[in-house]
């Protein structure tokens, strides 16, 4: 293990010596001031009495496991608190954070940081977060033994750690996240579905943070993924204003089943703060029973008039670029918007632009009218081995399309 490196534990303690070398306390805790450095240890709080003191890091010549800290200057002031600083002991031991690059919530057990000189000063910078068993052995025995056996000690143990930039800080005051320059860019990056695993395992106050800070497109597609009882709970925690931002970038069905698992009044308040449009949509999917082929479609889709051709399909494609990941299948409608046949997408790219559409549609033509039940619904999924299946009003006008991934969140759900 490299000579220059030092856990917090054995920071912990450590004796700080006066100019004359004498001992005038030791080491409290020390803390981070991420606005002015992120991995350098800023100041060290140093007790001895009654009240503890401040030490900034240029004060200290010399930091040696056996040695202790030596001063260069013994100008110490009190110490009082500051909303601005991470304090190690305080703030990061025994915290859940967030290891980015694992996707998941871990508890910190120790921190890991390396002796650097910098201009005639010693400065201890964090590399890493140490959350495996290692660390945790390191907890028990500190201070039971000396610093040189518990080393010895673990080192038949795999260190278990995550890089400190890979690291995301949870703090639910927004003021202090600030102050802290917390920022969850980094889970922005991830995937829904991760992104929805790491917030099921935080507690109400975190999740909020967490909903509160990030993208609204991004929160919404994690939201999507999240049980529904949990994705109440989190639009609850929330303002109107932040909550209506992220149901407006869900899929129209998954906004109004979030919304219906919400108290009316809330659900109310939500989609007061909502666009018109997005409103409207939503409002007219409350409308069915959840159990219902209404309950369960999208209302978004493509759809053209019935004559039609290849070349007006990819225009319409193109116009729709944010629905292209889930879309499969395109549908024809009448003048009077009844649905007349549907078109599988793979038909459009090896068919002439001029093609009239009605050549290239499914028959039988398969639908279901919106008052049908789940149960007939995924029943026709597995008969047709459908991907999609267009929903029909009682004029069998297209009211919305239902998809194998609702079929699958239903399956779940049972």
């Amino acid at each position: 293990m490299a000579d220059n490196l030092l856990f917090f534990t054995e920071l912990m303690g450590m004796p700080v010596l006066d100019l004359k070398g004498r001992r005038i306390g030791r080491v409290k805790d020390a803390a981070l001031v991420p606005l002015e450095q992120a991995s350098r240890i800023d100041r060290y709080l140093v007790g001895g009495g009654d009240a503890w003191l401040s030490v900034r890091h240029d004060q200290i010549a010399q930091i040696g496991r056996e040695t202790g800290i030596c001063l260069s200057d013994e100008l110490l002031i009190p110490y009082h608190e500051d909303d601005c600083i991470l304090r190690i002991a305080r703030d990061l031991l025994d915290q859940q954070i967030i290891d980015v690059t694992g996707r998941k919530v871990v508890r910190v057990n120790d921190v890991t940081m390396e002796i650097r000189e910098e201009g005639g000063h010693s400065a201890l910078h964090v590399v890493e977060v140490d959350v495996g068993l290692r660390s945790f052995m390191r907890r028990l025995l500190q201070g039971g033994m000396p610093t040189a056996w518990i080393r010895r000690l673990q080192e038949p143990i795999p260190p278990s750690s995550i890089r400190w930039e890979l690291c995301n800080v949870i703090e639910s005051d927004p003021l202090r996240r600030l102050r802290l320059a917390i920022s969850y860019d980094r889970l922005e990056e991830l995937h829904p579905a991760d992104l929805a695993d790491i917030v099921e395992d935080l507690s109400p106050a975190e999740r909020e943070a967490i909903f509160e800070t990030i993208d609204s497109e991004v929160a919404a597609d994690a939201l999507s993924e999240i049980d529904p009882k949990m994705q109440a709970s989190i639009l609850e925690s929330l303002e109107p204003e932040k909550a209506a931002d992220i149901v407006e970038e869900m899929a129209p069905d998954e906004a109004a089943d979030a919304l219906s698992e919400l108290h009316d009044d809330t659900s109310e308040e939500i989609l007061g703060e909502m666009e018109a449009e997005s409103k409207t949509e939503v409002e007219e999917l409350l409308e069915f029973e959840e159990d219902t082929a209404g309950g369960m479609m999208n209302t978004e889709y493509v759809a053209l008039p019935e004559a039609a051709t290849v070349a007006d399909a990819l225009v319409a494609l193109r116009a729709n670029e944010d629905l292209l990941e889930q879309l499969n299948t395109i549908f024809l409608v009448d003048a009077s918007e009844r649905l007349v046949a549907s078109i599988p997408l793979a038909r459009l790219f090896v068919a002439p632009a001029d093609t009239p559409l009605t050549e290239l549609a499914s028959d039988p033509l398969i639908q279901a009218p919106v008052g049908k039940s789940q149960n007939r619904v995924a029943e026709q999924f597995d008969k047709y081995n459908l991907l999609t299946l267009p929903v029909v009003d009682e004029e069998g006008k297209l009211a919305g399309v239902i998809t194998a991934d609702d079929i699958i969140s239903v399956l779940r759900q049972k």
